[in-house]
C-alpha cells in the first residue's frame, strides 16, 4: 500500500508518493479537507533538496477525530507563525524554520510512534524541541525526551512535577501548569464567595475527561478542599465526551455550588448543554483552560451564554503580530487554517504564543551557540533561559497577548497568572484582572513529587546554582 507524503514550500509544491506506516495525514499550509482515513506526513519547504541549514519542529499533530478543532487551531497558529519568521523575516538570524506534521489523532500509541519517526530532524535540520498538545503523548515520550535530549513542550498541560526543571531538564510545562491552573479557580471562586474564609462548607464538583489530563488536579484539588475546609467531589466522563447525563444527575444530587470543568474536545459544548437541561447555572460552571475556547460554547448554542472560563491570553487579532501573519502568510494565501473565521481565536493564539516561546528560545540559544541550526541540548538552554518582559513583548508585536514570562534552571513554568471570561452568546468578554495561582503552597509539593521521581527513576537531581547552569 502506498501512502502520500507532501512537501511543501512558498515557491513551490510538489506531490511525492512513498511507502510510509504509522503516521497520518496532516494538512498542508493552504486549506484542504484532511480526510481521515489517509495516512502521511505533511513536511514544510522544498524538502527534496537537503536542508542541513534549517532548523526542524516535528509536529505530533492532530487534525481528525473528536479533539480535531484544538489541534487545528492550535498547529493552525503555530505554523502561520513560523511561516511569518521564515516570510517576513528571512529565518531566525538567518536559519529558516521548516516542519512536518505527523497525524496521531491525539491516539498516544500513534504520537509515540510520530515522535520516534521525527525525532533525529528532517534532511539535515536539527529538531528543536516536540510540542505534541497531549499529556498522554507528553507523558509517554518524556522519558525518550530526556534520552534524546530533545525539549518537551507541554504548554498549559503537561504533567505538574516536571515544572521542577533540576528533576526534569527537558520538559517545559509553559506559564501555566495543572496546578497552577486549578489553584487560580479556586481563588477565584473564593473572590467571588467574598474571600477564602467563604469556602468552608461550600461544594465543588470537578467534572474531568476520562484521561490522565483528566485526572492530573485530583491530588491539588483535594489539598486546597481540606486548606479551605469545602467539599470536593470528582465525577469522570469517559472519553470522548458525547453523554453525560448520569454525571449530570450525580452533580443535581450533590447540589455544588460550583462546577469546574476539565473538559477536553465534544465533551464541552455536551457538558454545558447538558448542564441547562437539568437547570444547573452555566454562570457557576468554570471551564479550564482546555475549554475555554470558541469551539467550545458554540456548539452549546443559547445554553453557553454566561458560561465562564480561564484564559492565559485573549482571542482577537488587534496585535502587531498577528496583523503581521495575516499581512505576510493569511493574504498571501499561505495560511494554515481550514477555516479563515478562525483567525484570531483562542486556540489559534495560543498557537501563535507557542510559536513566539519556541522560536525566541532558539533566539537566546543562538546567542550562546552561534547564529545556525541548534541541537534539541542548545535549544533546552534557550528554553530555560527565556525572558520575555513587556518591552521584549511590543518588540515582538505580542504586548496583550502573551503573559510576561520567565524561565530558569529550576522552574520551567513562568508565568502562572489567568484571567477569567465569560461567553456572552458571540464572543468572550474578560470579567476579572490577573488571577495568581498560589506558588508558596504549590511549589513544596511539586518538589515533593519531582524527589519522588528521581528517587524511583535514580535521577541525581540538577545543582541550580552551579555555574554551569547560569
Amino acid at each position: 500500500m502506498k501512502r502520500t507524503v507532501r512537501f511543501w514550500s512558498s515557491i513551490s509544491v510538489a506531490l511525492v508518493a512513498v511507502p510510509l506506516s504509522g503516521c497520518h495525514k496532516s494538512a498542508e499550509n493552504t486549506a484542504e479537507a484532511r480526510p481521515a482515513a489517509s495516512v502521511a506526513v505533511a513536511v514544510n519547504a522544498a524538502t527534496a533538496a537537503p536542508a542541513a541549514g534549517e532548523q526542524y519542529f516535528p509536529l505530533q499533530s492532530y487534525r481528525v477525530g473528536p479533539y480535531a478543532a484544538g489541534g487545528t487551531g492550535f498547529f493552525g497558529g503555530f505554523i502561520d507563525y513560523m511561516n511569518l519568521i521564515n516570510l517576513r523575516d528571512g529565518g531566525v538570524n538567518g536559519v529558516k524554520l521548516t516542519w512536518s506534521e505527523c497525524e496521531t489523532e491525539y491516539v498516544v500509541e500513534r504520537g509515540v510512534e510520530c515522535y520516534e519517526r521525527l525525532k533525529k530532524g528532517l534532511n539535515g535540520a536539527p529538531a528543536a524541541a516536540t510540542n505534541p498538545l497531549s499529556v498522554g503523548i507528553a507523558y509517554a515520550t518524556l522519558e525518550r525526551s530526556a534520552t534524546d535530549k530533545i525539549p518537551l513542550i507541554t504548554i498549559n498541560h503537561g504533567r505538574t512535577d516536571s515544572t521542577d526543571g533540576r528533576v526534569f531538564p527537558y520538559v517545559f510545562p509553559l506559564q501555566l501548569n495543572p496546578y497552577s491552573e486549578v489553584s487560580a479557580i479556586i481563588n477565584y471562586i473564593a473572590t467571588r464567595e467574598g474571600g477564602p474564609e467563604k469556602l468552608a462548607h461550600k461544594k465543588i464538583v470537578t467534572l474531568y475527561h476520562g484521561s490522565p489530563y483528566g485526572k492530573e488536579t485530583q491530588p491539588v484539588l483535594d489539598i486546597l478542599a481540606k486548606k479551605y475546609s469545602f467539599e470536593i467531589k470528582h465525577i469522570e466522563v469517559p472519553h470522548p465526551g458525547n453523554e453525560q447525563q448520569s454525571q449530570w444527575l450525580q452533580i443535581k444530587q450533590f447540589h455544588p455550588d460550583w462546577v469546574i470543568l476539565r473538559g477536553w474536545g465534544v465533551m464541552n459544548p455536551v457538558a454545558i448543554k447538558t448542564a441547562t437541561k437539568t437547570g444547573f447555572p452555566v454562570d457557576h460552571i468554570i471551564g479550564n483552560i482546555w475549554s475555554n475556547s470558541e469551539e467550545d460554547v458554540r456548539p452549546a448554542g443559547s445554553a453557553g451564554k454566561g458560561y465562564i472560563s480561564i484564559t492565559t491570553h485573549p482571542s482577537g487579532t488587534d496585535f502587531p503580530v498577528t496583523a503581521a501573519i495575516k499581512k505576510y502568510v493569511v493574504d498571501a494565501g499561505k495560511g494554515n487554517l481550514e477555516d479563515p473565521k478562525r483567525f484570531g481565536s483562542v486556540y489559534y493564539n495560543l498557537g501563535v504564543i507557542n510559536g513566539i516561546l519556541n522560536i525566541e528560545a532558539v533566539r537566546i540559544a543562538q546567542g550562546k551557540f552561534g547564529k545556525r541550526p541548534l541541537s534539541g541540548e542548545e535549544t533546552r538552554w534557550g528554553f530555560e533561559h527565556l525572558d520575555i518582559d513587556d518591552a521584549k513583548l511590543k518588540e515582538l508585536g505580542a504586548l496583550g497577548l502573551l503573559q510576561p514570562i520567565k524561565l530558569s534552571c529550576a522552574d520551567h513554568e513562568g508565568g502562572r497568572r489567568v484571567r477569567f471570561q465569560q461567553w456572552d452568546g458571540e464572543r468572550w468578554q474578560l470579567i476579572s484582572d490577573w488571577v495568581a495561582a498560589d506558588r508558596d503552597l504549590l511549589r513544596p509539593i511539586i518538589e515533593a513529587s519531582a524527589a519522588k521521581y528521581a528517587q524511583e527513576k535514580g535521577i541525581t537531581p540538577r545543582d541550580c546554582s552551579a555555574a554551569s547552569e547560569q
